[in-house]
C-alpha cells in the first residue's frame, strides 16, 4: 500500500477542468484546450506522497524548469505558452503555474545517466549491466560512466515505481524511429545540461525528461531539470565509493528512514508527519540548488 498520505482536493477554478492530481502537480485544462499545471508544495518519497507540504518548492521547481527551458532552447522546443495566471485562479498560484501545449506524450521516462547510483548501481551489482547496457568492471557508487547512457523507464501511476526497461522495450512500444528520437534527443539534452551545470560547480548525475509530440515535432515537456527529476551532487565533494551528498529531496528519504521518524518502510503504514527541522533543511537544498544553478538569488 502507498500513495498519498491525505489526497488533497482539487481547487475548482472557472473555465478549468481538472484532469488529474499528481505526486506534485495538478493538472487542468482551459477553454482553450491548453494544458495548465500547477506545482504544489508536496513532496513524495518511497512512494508515498507525505502530509507535510516544503514551503516554496512548487515555485521553485517552477522557476528552476523555466530557466532550463530557456537554456536548452536551441536543442529542443519546450510546450510553455505562458506563465499568466488564469483568470480567477488563487494567488498562491503565482509563480507555479505554467499554461502549456497539450502534445500526444512519449508513454516512458527517458532517463539519462553520466554516474552510476540509485536503482542502476543495484542492477549494475547484479549483473554488470543497467537497463540491458553492460559497464566496464570496477564501477562503485558515484563512479562517472565511460559515456551517458540512455536507460528508459515506465511511467509508474502515483504511489507504484517506476521501472527500468530496456531499449528494446522502448522500440516495441513506440517502434524504432520514435525510440531512436528519444534516446537522441535526452543524450543531447542531457550533454547540454550536464555542461552547464558543471561550469557552476555541480555534477548533474542522472535525470529524466519526459517528450511528446506536436504534429510531427518532439517537444520537451512537463518539468525539467529540477531536484524532483535529477540528481545534483556539489563537484567539489564528490568522491566516487558511497552515497554522494545532493541538492534533493535525500533528506526527507535520510530521516524517514532513521530510528528518530519510528517508520518501518516495509510495512503498509504511511509515513509521520515531517519535523520542523527537516522541512527547512528540505527548503534550503531546494533553494540552493536553484541559486546555484541559474546565479539568481532566491527572494
Amino acid at each position: 500500500m502507498s500513495g498519498f498520505v491525505e489526497k488533497p482536493e482539487p481547487l475548482q477554478v472557472p473555465g478549468l477542468v481538472h484532469l488529474h492530481t499528481g505526486k506534485v502537480r495538478d493538472l487542468y485544462q482551459n477553454e482553450a484546450g491548453d494544458l495548465v499545471m500547477v506545482a504544489s508544495d508536496r513532496i513524495s518519497a518511497y512512494d508515498w506522497v507525505l502530509p507535510t507540504e516544503i514551503p516554496d518548492k512548487g515555485r521553485t521547481l517552477t522557476q528552476l524548469s523555466l530557466w532550463w527551458f530557456d537554456q536548452l532552447s536551441e536543442l529542443a522546443p519546450n510546450h510553455v505558452l505562458s506563465t499568466e495566471l488564469p483568470p480567477g485562479a488563487p494567488d498562491d498560484w503565482a509563480g507555479r503555474t505554467l499554461i502549456c501545449k497539450s502534445l500526444r506524450m512519449a508513454p516512458v521516462e527517458c532517463v539519462a545517466r553520466g554516474y552510476l547510483t540509485g536503482s542502476g548501481l543495484v542492477e549494475y551489482n547484479d549483473t554488470r549491466t543497467v537497463c540491458g547496457l553492460a559497464l566496464p568492471e570496477g564501477l562503485v557508487d558515484g563512479s562517472e560512466l565511460p559515456a551517458p547512457i540512455f536507460t528508459p523507464a515506465t511511467k509508474a501511476a502515483v504511489g507504484e515505481h517506476d521501472e527500468n526497461v530496456s531499449y528494446e522495450e522502448v522500440v516495441r512500444q513506440v517502434g524504432a524511429d520514435t525510440a531512436a528520437e528519444l534516446r537522441q534527443a535526452t543524450l543531447a539534452v542531457y550533454g547540454r545540461a550536464r555542461d552547464i551545470a558543471r561550469d557552476r560547480g555541480i555534477i548533474l548525475a542522472d535525470t529524466k525528461f519526459e517528450f511528446g509530440y506536436d504534429g510531427e515535432t518532439l517537444v520537451l515537456a512537463d518539468e525539467v531539470l529540477t531536484p524532483d527529476s535529477s540528481r545534483f551532487w556539489p563537484a567539489d565533494v564528490w568522491e566516487p565509493g558511497h552515497a554522494q551528498p545532493s541538492f534533493d529531496k535525500q533528506y526527507v528519504r535520510d530521516w524517514l528512514t532513521s530510528a528518530e521518524s519510528g517508520w518501518d518502510r516495509k510495512s503498509e503504514q504511511p509515513p509521520p508527519a515531517l519535523p520542523e527541522n527537516v522541512v527547512e533543511a528540505t527548503r534550503a537544498k531546494y533553494i540552493e540548488a536553484y541559486e546555484r544553478l541559474t546565479g539568481v538569488s532566491w527572494s
